[in-house]
């Protein structure tokens, strides 16, 4: 055992060490690089930044730029703890890779016989998938982001919901990136080690890799002595907004990290799974990772950069010619980027707080690969501010010609109260619906949103660039009685819209309730019989006929379980005393008087 005088010893060694090659760096390929990145900072108002490089295992940059936190003028270092979103990944991918090393995992098993509880909506998909399924985004599910963002289900609720969401492609047809598939194959991880995705993040890469300071949650990375806070740009303005708690669905995106640590990760798939002496991740594992998988259609714009295809929580591209391995990662308030070229044996880390339309790591990194490959560089910047240029004349010509498919001069068909109350989709849980001040207000996962009526029964969430929920219409629908009963969102724009069914009054299960119903209605001569089975169920009775359940629909309604387009309704006196029934049904209307 190491004494603490010699650890502080070896320690300030290498303290000194990274100094020293980052001096020399400043002085040769990276000299004007602080310059070159504040400029670009500056361009599109990002707070704070961090960045980190190696080269041939030796770290020759680990620096901050700008401030962690821009009200108290806090600067960023290189160990200033931001989210890097789905560069965690990789991670993911890792400890999976570790596993598959140990015989504990086959990468091309179905899942369902290792989570025997695993179903999908395609029930292809549910026998087939496997965990390389899960890390390839080709599930066949399109993203359904709005199921977990915001919301409080826990991972294992999270999983058993998957069946419920529909699916946009066929199984492996194509890449279609995926959250919820990468929170599985974390899912799947912990299970098969007897433990948590988090223990062995913190095990199989944290441990080796020194990264003491790296963690699983914004709640716990404000804690530390050194970390930054979330911005994003509103009406041109730098505005400090809330943390994103996305523990949920950890897996996919919830480590924060700094770059000092993050570059030691970096030089691992540089090595191919080394870290020093030790082989953490079998060569052969982290080549998989480095390979293509799964191919990815689009065109190429610019000559410089190669097509792109997914590897196993890996993006894989060509920059210049060379191989480039890269994976970004946002969620509110940061963008990161993890990249290497595996060939050169160079590789970075750049982290930045600050979301939304955030181009400076992509800018910062290939001005980086420029430099490092000896390259003249290339004015990203100018390139950058073209496209964007392209997108805004595009969205306001749109505006200015004032396309809409609005239809003037209709009204809701129903009264405002009518639309209140609870609705619920299986995979997307509860949206609540409800009267304030004369309007209707929507609420869903943490979000609360007011809505305008747009025409017909179809109401639209106004504008609001801080709301992932903006400008979306919530279309209402009504039964053959004339009852609001359902409401659709367009959640996922890949699927048809997500509905949700109204939810039964809760207390139409209650006997305390139920037994007002109770007692025996005359229909001319007929005697009708409503009775209570056990706790929480009603029943009707005609003479002649089999028993029938009521199955209860919204306040004093119920439908007779099995019998389409046939339902009762019970009616109260003025002294809220149940006085008769209605019988609601293809040949008629009639009415029981109770005795």
């Amino acid at each position: 055992m190491k004494s603490p005088r010699r650890s502080l010893i070896v320690l300030g060694l290498v303290s000194v060490l990274l100094v020293s090659a980052e001096a020399n760096a400043q002085k040769g390929k990276l000299k004007g690089f602080d310059a070159f990145a504040t400029s670009v900072m500056k361009e599109w108002k990002v707070p704070g930044m961090a960045v980190a490089v190696v080269e041939d295992g030796q770290v020759i940059l680990a620096k901050g730029y700008g401030y962690r936190d821009l009200e108290n003028k806090q600067p960023v270092t290189s160990k200033t703890l931001f989210a890097i979103g789905s560069v965690t990944k990789s991670m993911t991918v890792t400890i999976l890779g570790m596993l598959s090393d140990e015989g504990k995992i086959d990468w091309d098993q179905p899942v369902q016989e290792i989570l025997p509880e695993f179903r999908l909506h395609d029930e292809v998909a549910t026998r087939q998938m496997t965990p390389r399924d899960l890390v390839t985004h080709r599930s066949g599910l399109p993203r359904h982001d709005l199921m977990w963002y915001g919301a409080a289900f826990t991972r294992e609720e999270l999983f058993n919901r998957l069946r419920y969401i529909e699916p946009s492609h066929p199984f492996r047809s194509t890449f279609q990136y995926q959250n919820l598939m990468f929170m599985t194959a974390g899912y799947l991880a912990g299970h098969v080690a007897g433990t948590t995705w988090e223990d062995l993040i913190r095990e199989k890469i944290f441990q080796p890799l020194d990264m003491t300071r790296s963690n699983f949650s914004v709640d716990g990375m404000q804690k530390s002595d050194d970390f930054a806070l979330p911005y994003a740009v509103l009406e041109d303005n730098v505005i400090k907004i809330p943390y994103r708690n996305i523990d949920e669905i950890g897996p996919a995106g919830s480590v924060n990290s700094c770059v000092e640590e993050m570059i030691r990760y970096v030089n691992l798939h540089l090595n191919k799974g080394k870290h020093g002496d030790e082989q953490l991740l079998s060569e052969t594992m982290a080549q998989q990772m480095q390979t293509p998988q799964m191919p990815m259609a689009g065109t190429i714009r610019y000559e410089e950069l190669g097509h792109n295809s997914y590897g196993m929580g890996l993006f894989i591209t060509t920059y210049r010619g060379h191989v480039l391995i890269h994976h970004g990662g946002g969620i509110d308030g940061f963008i990161s980027l993890l990249s290497f070229m595996p060939q050169k044996k160079i590789g970075a880390m750049i982290l930045t707080n600050m979301s939304g339309n955030n181009p400076v790591p992509t800018i910062i990194s290939r001005n980086l690969y420029d430099r490092l490959l000896g390259l003249d560089p290339i004015d990203w910047v100018s390139r950058i501010k073209e496209l964007e240029e392209e997108n805004e004349n595009a969205e306001a010509d749109a505006e200015d010609d004032e396309y809409s498919d609005r239809k003037e001069g209709t009204t809701p068909s129903h009264d405002l109260t009518d639309y209140t109350g609870q609705y619920e989709h299986p995979g997307y849980g509860i949206v609540t619906v409800e009267l304030a001040d004369e309007a209707l207000n929507l609420s869903f996962n943490s979000f609360h949103c007011p809505l305008q009526h747009y025409h017909y029964d179809i109401f639209e969430i106004p504008e609001s660039p801080m709301d992932p929920l903006e400008e979306l219409k919530v279309t209402f629908f009504y039964n053959k009685k004339g009852d609001i009963d359902q409401l659709a969102i367009p959640l996922e724009s890949s699927v048809d819209d997500i509905v949700f069914q109204l939810v039964v009054d809760e207390s139409l299960s209650q006997k305390d309730v139920l037994v007002q119903f109770v007692g025996q209605y005359e229909l001319g001569s007929t005697v009708i019989t409503v009775d209570l089975r056990g706790e929480d169920t009603l029943t009707l009775t005609v003479p002649g006929q089999p028993t029938y359940t009521l199955v209860p629909t919204r306040e004093m309604n119920f439908d007779l379980k099995g019998m389409n387009g046939f339902s009762v309704e019970f009616k109260k006196d003025t002294h809220g005393e149940i006085v008769e029934v209605v019988f609601y049904q293809p040949n008629g209307t009639f009415v029981a008087k109770k005795t």
